[in-house]
C-alpha cells in the first residue's frame, strides 16, 4: 500500500503551493491596489498601538539590565553602544515579530477564515476570480510593508527609551551616549534588520492567509485557525530570526 500522507505533510505542501502561487501572482494583472491600501491601513491599525506598548517595557528591561552590567565595570558611558547594537539589530525586529504575528497575522486569519466559512471564497472561484491574486497577495504585501514600518518605528522608540533610561536613571552622560551610538552599529546592521522585517512580514502574512483559507468547522474552526496562526507564526519567525542572525554574524566573523 502507498504510504499515508499525514496532515502535517499536506499542510506543508499546501503552504508551499500557496507561497509559489502568491509569488507568481506578482506578475499578473490586474493588481488589487485598493485591497492593498485597505489591508495596509487595517493591519497598521491593529498593530501600531501594540507595537508602541510592547516597545517601552521590552526595551526598557533589556537596556536597564545591560546598563547594570556596564555600571558594575565602570563603563556606563558605553550605554549608547549597547543600545545601537541591541535595539537596531535584535530588539526592533523581534518586537516586530511579536506584533506582526500576534496582531496583524491573527486579524488576517480571522478575516479570511470568516470569508471561507461564509463560502465567499468558493463563490469567487465560481466567478473565475483568483483568491490568491485578489485576497492573499495584497495581504502579504501589506504585512511586509507594515512590518518594515514597525521595525523602523520600534527602533526609533527603542533608542529614545534607552536614552531616557540610561541618562535619566542610570547616570550615563547625554553627549557620550549619542557619540558612541554607532560605534558597533553599522549600515549593515540596519540592512539586516530590514531584511528580517521583510521576511517576518511575508511569512506571517502567508501563514495567516493559508490558515484563513483552510478553515474547517464553522465559527469554531475560525477560532482554532487564529490560535494556530499565532503559534505557527511565532515558531517560524523565531527560527528564521536565529538563522538570519547566525548567518550574518558568521559572515561578519569570516570577513574579519
Amino acid at each position: 500500500m502507498p504510504p499515508t500522507v499525514t496532515g502535517a505533510t499536506k499542510a506543508v505542501g499546501g503552504f508551499s503551493a500557496m507561497t509559489v502561487e502568491t509569488v507568481r501572482a506578482l506578475g499578473r494583472r490586474p493588481f488589487a491596489y485598493r485591497e492593498l491600501i485597505q489591508q495596509t491601513s487595517f493591519i497598521a491599525g491593529v498593530s501600531l498601538l501594540p507595537a508602541i506598548m510592547i516597545t517601552f517595557p521590552f526595551v526598557g528591561v533589556v537596556i536597564f539590565l545591560l546598563n547594570q552590567l556596564l555600571a558594575e565595570i565602570g563603563a556606563i558611558d558605553l550605554a549608547g553602544t549597547v543600545t545601537g547594537l541591541a535595539v537596531v539589530r535584535e530588539i526592533g525586529p523581534l518586537a516586530a515579530v511579536l506584533v506582526t504575528a500576534g496582531a496583524g497575522a491573527t486579524a488576517i486569519a480571522a478575516d479570511l477564515g470568516a470569508r471561507t466559512v461564509r463560502e465567499e471564497i468558493d463563490a469567487m472561484k465560481v466567478l473565475g476570480i483568483d483568491p490568491i491574486q485578489r485576497l492573499v497577495l495584497p495581504r502579504v504585501l501589506a504585512s511586509i510593508f507594515v512590518s518594515l514600518c514597525l521595525t523602523a518605528m520600534i527602533s526609533v522608540v527603542g533608542v529614545l527609551t534607552s536614552y531616557f533610561i540610561s541618562v535619566g536613571l542610570q547616570g550615563s552622560a547625554p553627549g557620550q551616549f549619542v557619540a558612541v551610538l554607532t560605534v558597533l552599529t553599522t549600515d549593515a546592521d540596519f540592512y539586516v534588520s530590514l531584511v528580517k522585517a521583510f521576511v517576518f512580514g511575508g511569512v506571517a502574512g502567508l501563514v495567516a492567509c493559508y490558515r484563513g483559507l483552510n478553515v474547517r468547522g464553522g465559527s469554531k474552526g475560525v477560532g482554532e485557525a487564529v490560535n494556530e496562526t499565532v503559534v505557527l507564526a511565532f515558531v517560524l519567525l523565531f527560527i528564521i530570526n536565529v538563522i538570519i542572525s547566525t548567518t550574518y554574524l558568521q559572515l561578519g566573523n569570516t570577513k574579519l
